[in-house]
């Protein structure tokens, strides 16, 4: 019982830490993303967001490798064992340094080839895309090699780190929104550089960190055979998960410039910037929740790793809901206000975006525990074959003349599908009971949405759109969102942990 109240104690201070690093993050990318848009014009703004996204195409093959570094490091901790930890990191910095020249050969020939001849680019804008390539290509490499120190930090639920060196990448995202706008040459060129540099400054620093806090993060020449073949036989099934994630988002990015040309992506990269600064609060809540879920499959802890599965699903969706229902119900005035130019189809894009990371939140904890056992070949052939059929599926409605946002669309009906997939498979794998995790996550999450959402969306039909309009709106939403996640979210139980917070609170305030 201590150790489970110990763990939670962990969990909410490591959560609580990464929170004050987003909203820092989030409130300079904001900043940020507006100046730099302005900068550079909605075609280059388009250019870059689809350019980075053919370099990041190449991450299938690293993504795979990146989880497995993750889960290997963190089940030796789970179990106590440390003597294989050192093994392990060498072994992983290794593996990235091979990848990343592989990488890097791939994006020199193909990758070349299909942004010149293949990709919808101006002529006269060509040089500067080839200039972002290989830009975007020496970022990538550079965070693909510290991938092995980052596993180290999350393993060890020291999330005071990236809370801390926030603050150094905060600058200089600061000094690129600067800079961009007094730049002497092209404006893209110059931005692909120094988004670069502050890479590979931010890298170094976690490096650096890792090497003086733990022990095992130094690197030593490292080709045991055997752990080899267990990393890359793990790597090997979940290629087929990470590759189809990256094709489901960079892909997607991709047949959007083949049929409706770089300002739609620039609608969909402002989208997206919308739906990774909201989403950063379940990304935090389950950066520090997933050591958690490892360590307690990893230490036979069954019934622990359930209640995390359980409340981690239901608490992912509801922070990205109390986020998301404001910005669904005042999409036009917030993008208004924040840009000062919004590109056509950029409304509909961060609705549907941010509709799809609702559905996806709540399979994460699941994606965890399935990592956790290590037995995920028919996992990955089933739930990774459905998510690949988003890029043929998106080609060809394009194809036949619907809208862009048809990509999002598709991208979440199939995370549906994958959600049905996910529970099937792990009844079988960790005893996950599917009428349980309907009753208590899916219908839970249902019914509280839509009683939550009803008022809201009255309120933003029929009260005309003014500062403090969008105001009083996004109140009625974040109240009518709490009273909902309170009274039908939460059972007995969580209202009575809610109600002895706020109780000491009261002491507390009353005291002083």
């Amino acid at each position: 019982m201590s150790n489970t109240t110990e763990n939670n104690k962990r969990i909410a201070k490591n959560t609580l830490l990464l929170y004050f690093r987003m909203l820092f993050l989030m409130a300079v990318s904001l900043y940020t993303s507006r100046v730099v848009l302005n900068a550079l014009g909605v075609e280059d703004f388009g250019i870059y967001n689809v350019v980075g996204g053919v370099v990041a195409m190449f991450s299938v093959l690293s993504g795979s490798l990146s989880t497995a570094i993750s889960r290997f490091i963190t089940y030796e901790l789970g179990k106590g064992n440390k003597e294989n930890l050192n093994k392990i990191f060498s072994s992983a910095v290794t593996i990235q340094f091979g990848l990343a020249g592989i990488i890097i050969l791939l994006a020199e020939t193909i990758g070349i080839w299909f942004l010149n001849i293949k990709m919808n680019i101006p002529e006269v804008r060509m040089e500067a895309a080839n200039w972002v390539f290989q830009f975007s290509i020496l970022t990538f490499a550079i965070n693909l090699i510290s991938v092995p120190y980052n596993a180290s930090i999350i393993a060890h639920e020291k999330m005071s780190a990236f809370a801390y060196i926030s603050i150094l990448e905060a600058v200089g995202k600061l000094t690129i929104a600067y800079l961009i706008t007094i730049s002497p040459i092209d404006k893209l060129i110059f931005y692909a550089i120094l988004m670069c540099a502050v890479a590979l400054v931010v890298r170094l620093t976690y490096g650096n960190y890792c090497k003086r806090h733990f022990s095992e993060c130094t690197y030593h020449f490292s080709w045991d055979k055997l752990l080899l073949k267990q990393m890359f036989g793990f790597a090997g099934w979940n290629f087929i998960g990470a590759s189809s994630a990256i094709l489901r988002d960079q892909g997607g990015n991709v047949v959007i410039n083949l049929f409706c040309g770089p300002t739609v992506n620039a609608a969909r990269g402002i989208a997206f910037q919308v739906n990774n600064a909201v989403n950063q609060f379940v990304t935090n809540f389950m950066t520090a929740l997933n050591p958690q879920i490892t360590k307690s499959y990893a230490s036979g802890d069954k019934e622990y790793m359930m209640t995390l599965i359980f409340q981690g699903a239901r608490l992912s969706f509801y922070m990205l809901f109390l986020l998301s229902l404001p910005i669904l119900v005042n999409t036009h005035y917030i993008l208004t206000l924040w840009l000062k130019m919004v590109p056509e189809h950029a409304i509909a894009f961060v609705q549907l975006t941010l509709i799809f990371a609702l559905s996806e939140s709540i399979s994460q904890p699941l994606i965890t525990a399935m990592l956790a056992t290590g037995k995920i070949r028919n996992y990955q052939i089933i739930v990774g074959g459905l998510q690949m059929m988003n890029l043929p599926v998106s080609y060809i409605l394009l194809r036949i003349g619907y809208f862009p946002e048809i990509v999002i669309v598709v991208a979440i009906c199939i995370s549906q599908c994958c959600l049905g997939a996910r529970l099937i498979l792990l009844r079988k794998m960790i005893n996950l009971s599917i009428i349980k995790y309907l009753k208590k996550v899916y219908f839970n999450i249902i019914i509280v949405s839509i009683t939550a959402a009803i008022f809201p969306l009255i309120s933003a039909c029929y009260i005309d759109k003014s500062f403090i309009n969008f105001i009083l709106i996004s109140l009625i939403a974040v109240i009518c969102t709490f009273t909902s996640i309170y009274f039908i979210g939460c059972n007995y139980q969580e209202r009575q942990f809610i109600h002895q917070k706020l109780n000491a609170i009261k002491s507390k305030i009353t005291r002083k």
